[in-house]
Formats: C-alpha cells, sequence, structure tokens
C-alpha cells in the first residue's frame, strides 16, 4: 500500500501544472498574435523593433519638440513611448494608406501620463487621418473643459481645417483618465461620414459625428480621401499645465473589419 502511494505521489508532482493566464498575460498573449492576422491594413506592436530611437522603413515619423522611443514594457513587451515638451507633437505617420471604400476600423493600445489641466480649453490629439480633402479628421482626441463645464480632461472626435471649422466633440461622460491601459477602437464610415468609438471594447455612441450631427459649423462633415493617419500626442496651446507629456501605445491595427480588444 505504501509502495502504491508513493508512486501515486510521485506520478502526480510530474504532471506540469497548468495556471490560469493572468488578464494581462493572456492579454500579452493575444497582442503576440495580431500582427499575423490576414487582412489588415497596417499593424504594428513594436515587438521586432530594437530598444531605443524608433524609426521603421514600414511607417514614418512626425515631430516637433518631441520625440518617439521604443521602450520594455511589462512582461517583456516593447512599447512606443511618445513625450512632447510644451505644445509639441511626436506621431508615428503611417503613409499611403488606402482602405476599401474610404472606410476603415483601427484600434490602438494606449496609458498617457497626464491630460491638461491648463490652459482652459485645451484640446490635444492622439489619432489624425487626412488626405484628398480639406477636413483634419481627428476621431480621437479630447478637450479640458474648466469650471463650471466639468472640470476635467474628456475624449471627443474632433475636426479642422475644412468648412467645419475646428470643433472637437467631446462628452462629460467619456472622461480621458491618466495612468491606465485603455484599448481604443474607432471606425470610419464614408457612407455616412460617421466616426464611432469604443472603450475596452464598451460603445460611446454620445461621441459619434456625421456628415449633419458633428460640434462644427452648420454645414455637412465630408471626409477627405484618407491617404495618412498619424497615432500620438499634440497638444495645440502654448505654456500648457503640465509642461510636458508622455504616453505609451501599442497593439496597432487598421483594418477594414472590426479587429477588437
Amino acid at each position: 500500500m505504501r509502495t502504491w502511494l508513493a508512486r501515486a505521489v510521485v506520478s502526480f508532482l510530474m504532471v506540469p501544472l497548468t495556471v490560469a493566464p493572468s488578464a494581462s498575460s493572456a492579454s500579452a498573449q493575444t497582442d503576440a498574435r495580431t500582427c499575423v492576422k490576414a487582412n489588415l491594413l497596417f499593424c504594428e506592436d513594436f515587438q521586432a523593433m530594437p530598444v531605443g530611437g524608433a524609426s521603421s522603413l514600414r511607417w514614418g515619423i512626425d515631430t516637433k519638440h518631441g520625440t518617439l522611443t521604443v521602450e520594455r514594457g511589462g512582461r517583456g513587451q516593447k512599447v512606443l513611448r511618445v513625450h512632447t515638451d510644451g505644445n509639441g507633437r511626436a506621431f508615428l505617420k503611417v503613409d499611403d494608406f488606402a482602405a476599401p471604400g474610404n472606410s476603415f476600423y483601427g484600434r490602438v493600445r494606449l496609458r498617457v501620463g497626464a491630460f491638461p489641466t491648463a490652459p482652459d480649453w485645451a484640446h490635444y490629439t492622439l489619432v489624425e487621418a487626412t488626405g484628398d480633402g480639406p477636413e483634419i479628421v481627428r476621431p480621437l482626441g479630447g478637450q479640458y473643459a474648466p469650471p463650471p463645464h466639468g472640470g476635467a480632461a474628456y475624449w471627443g472626435v474632433g475636426a479642422d481645417g475644412g468648412p467645419t471649422g475646428d470643433w472637437t466633440n467631446w462628452q462629460t461622460t467619456a472622461p480621458s483618465v491618466a495612468g491606465t491601459w485603455t484599448c481604443v477602437e474607432w471606425h470610419m464610415d464614408a457612407g455616412d461620414n460617421r466616426i464611432s468609438l469604443w472603450f475596452d471594447g464598451v460603445a460611446k455612441p454620445e461621441l459619434t459625428v456625421s456628415t449633419r450631427e458633428h460640434g462644427g459649423n452648420p454645414v455637412d462633415f465630408v471626409f477627405p480621401r484618407f491617404d495618412t493617419i498619424k497615432l500620438g500626442w499634440q497638444l495645440y496651446q502654448k505654456n500648457p499645465t503640465p509642461a510636458g507629456y508622455d504616453m505609451w501605445i501599442d497593439d496597432i491595427a487598421l483594418s477594414s473589419r472590426r479587429v477588437g480588444c
């Protein structure tokens, strides 16, 4: 009996234990497979890039008083650190972009160190889409709304340079939260010049804009023929608080279908 019991214990100890992955490790495993998915219009997870100053033959850089650096994040994953001073800018730029029917989905994971608290109405852009047409489209950005209008920074969709003017459709139900990783998805639908957003898989319909429903001048909002997508950070007002900004981005995907988080 003792011999049988001893053998059973030894056999049990030799069986590899299977531990359920944590949410963060499961996310890392999913992230590693993102860029091998078929039919993506563009993808970058930074895993094949060396640590240090960021550069690639597949995308460009647009900076002024800012830098892009590849760093190691949690669990060895590499991420892109975006740093700017004052109202500088630093963007990863996808050139020669073309989406079927001028419509596409985007997905990016991001963490922002801090959002502006001054001056009043300071606004910022994290994703920008441009092309043949006057509108500079900003599917992901936001604005600091001073008291009594909210007293915080809020996500919003915006545009500039076209007939609709300079506007950001921010909402107090979508606060920009610093210091935490967020998965953001957006959809550019040329059928109605509609932009929709999801945060961590949850839709935010109050941020949606379209041809007739937007935050600008009372004229139609019309997409350009997109050919350039930029991801990073730009704040437009001088002497902001804080004086410098850091954000980290990872797992960029542009696709004709929703990629998901």
